[in-house]
């Protein structure tokens, strides 16, 4: 592919306005489908979460699943909006091969909440507030496994294979207007709305909101328009692209940028932009022309013949609006405040997502900033390393256990890792493992003082630098004896020793 011509960022916003709209896909995490009862779980054998309702099979009626309705709602209150007193279903008429019935069931005319806002602050304090048009409930569809080619779409597969387990799963989709005046931070603006709409689903525990799993997804809709029309509002606006399916919050941030860069050149060359859907690409940072951008009028929309409307009532509202949690931006303020991180160290914890995690190991009794570093590094990067969320491996209780451990000095930093390694391998408690494992920091003096003494008689020359005022070279033996104790000495002790057994030593 080649490399596509792109306008300086800074120059591009000296030319053209970047206006932004975002459209959010939330898997609810409700036990079964939206519409029938087969299991909403991930990672099951292809094709064996289905019934005749999934794949459309003559005969087969949907049921709306009460909880996603209970859910959909509780997000729309979440997000500011108005609550429908009416809503219905339509059916949106697409033929591809991830829908088996050949429609998707779904909401046009009316949404089940409208007209809301959600406030979001970016690293530097700036706050805006996003504008939300719609959120509407919908059965996601199946996903296509393109085989062969090198890019694994289906542009050069030999042939595609199709789980429909994803067919059916409950979706609400948020559907922003357009986002004026974002500027230079128009991308950071992106991904922290997507990332605060994380926050919201699971602050409500409605989704699981993982990003590499498709539970949460962000269209990326860019267009520019000629700098003078910045009060012009909706009656100029550009032609817009449609990035599908981005997965994580640095990949909606950068497919923003480059999007922005990319129409500005074509621009400023007299060229046009396509109205179309584009695909992300990771690995060269790049967006790629998808399919023409459908209309509504292209999808057939029709009210749903086998569902009658949802007429939620007053008195549901209110008890969902009443159990709503603290809105997220709030809930950050309070926290970075309370734990007396950085705006760096907070801002790597949202991205990680890993706020409440390290609330919840705070409420074990470890101080913010010990909590973050055990999230932020060892165990993140055992995470990464497996693929798995960092919730999967290890839970708040059970870090707070190898820092206790740490605390009262039977282990160091690096015998922490090694027993933190053993829990998420399932070797056990911390204490079980350190006993195991034979991991406890040696406190014995005697063994200590013997250790040392060996080291400084290994490196006579070191000794005599010791001796001779320069501290530093203490170093060198202080890594010797912590390399023959197998790291399972204190530094410090080490080091006290290291100087008192220096300074009687015979020459």
């Amino acid at each position: 592919m080649a490399k596509t011509k792109l306008m300086d960022f800074d120059r591009a916003l000296e030319l053209f306005e970047p206006v932004i709209g975002l459209e959010v896909h939330v898997e609810l995490n409700t036990k079964t489908k939206m519409f029938s009862s087969a299991p909403n779980t991930f990672g099951a054998e292809p094709n064996t979460n289905l019934t005749p309702v999934c794949l459309g099979l003559p005969g087969s009626l949907p049921v709306v699943n009460e909880q996603a309705v209970r859910y959909s709602l509780s997000l729309g209150l979440a997000l500011g909006c108005e609550i429908a007193e009416v809503s219905g279903f339509a059916r949106k008429n697409y033929f591809y091969p991830d829908m088996a019935k050949n429609y998707q069931i779904s909401q046009y005319d009316d949404p089940i909440a409208f007209d809301g806002s959600v406030e979001v602050e970016l690293a530097s304090g700036r706050v805006v507030h996003v504008p939300i048009e719609r959120a509407h409930m919908e059965e996601d569809a199946g996903k296509l496994t393109h085989v062969g080619g090198s890019t694994g779409r289906i542009q050069g597969a030999e042939y595609s294979l199709v789980d429909y387990n994803r067919a059916g799963v409950p979706l609400v989709e948020i559907v922003t207007r357009p986002v004026f005046g974002g500027e230079a931070d128009t991308p950071e603006i992106a991904a922290a709305y997507v990332a605060t709409i994380r926050d919201i689903v699971i602050a409500l525990g409605i989704s699981d909101a993982r990003m590499e799993r498709g539970n949460l997804r962000c269209d990326a809709n860019v267009s520019l328009r000629p700098r003078g029309n910045e009060d012009a509002g909706m009656s100029v606006l550009g032609t817009r692209t449609e990035t599908k399916n981005v997965n994580s919050l640095r990949s909606v941030e950068r497919a923003v940028r480059f999007e922005i860069q990319r129409q500005a050149q074509i621009l400023a060359d007299g060229g046009t932009i396509t109205q179309e859907t584009r695909h992300w690409h990771e690995d060269t940072g790049e967006t790629s022309p998808g399919r023409p951008k459908s209309d509504a009028d292209d999808y057939r929309y029709f009210p749903e013949p086998d569902l009658a409307p949802l007429t939620p009532s007053r008195e549901l509202i209110e008890e969902l609006r009443a159990a709503l949690p603290e809105h997220p931006t709030l809930r950050r303020r309070r926290l970075r405040e309370e734990w007396g991180f950085s705006a760096l160290e907070f801002q790597d914890v949202v991205n990680a997502g890993l706020t409440e995690l390290i609330e919840a190991t705070v409420g074990e009794g470890v101080p913010p900033q010990t909590a973050r570093k055990w999230w932020t590094g060892e165990i993140a990067r055992i995470a990464n390393e497996r693929s798995a969320a960092p919730a999967e491996l290890i839970t708040p209780a059970q870090v707070a256990s190898v820092v206790e451990l740490v605390d009262a000095g039977t282990l160091n930093d690096k015998l922490a890792r090694q027993v933190i390694a053993g829990i998420i391998d399932g070797e056990g408690t911390a204490a079980e493992i350190v006993e195991a494992r034979g991991l406890a920091i040696v406190s014995d003096d005697g063994a200590l003082i013997a250790a040392v003494d060996a080291a400084l008689a290994e490196q006579p020359e070191v000794l005599a630098k010791i001796r001779d005022g320069k501290v530093q070279a203490a170093g060198a033996i202080i890594g010797a004896v912590m390399k023959a104790m197998r790291g399972q000495a204190d530094a410090a002790r080490v080091r006290e020793l290291v100087l008192e057994r220096a300074g009687s030593a015979e020459g």
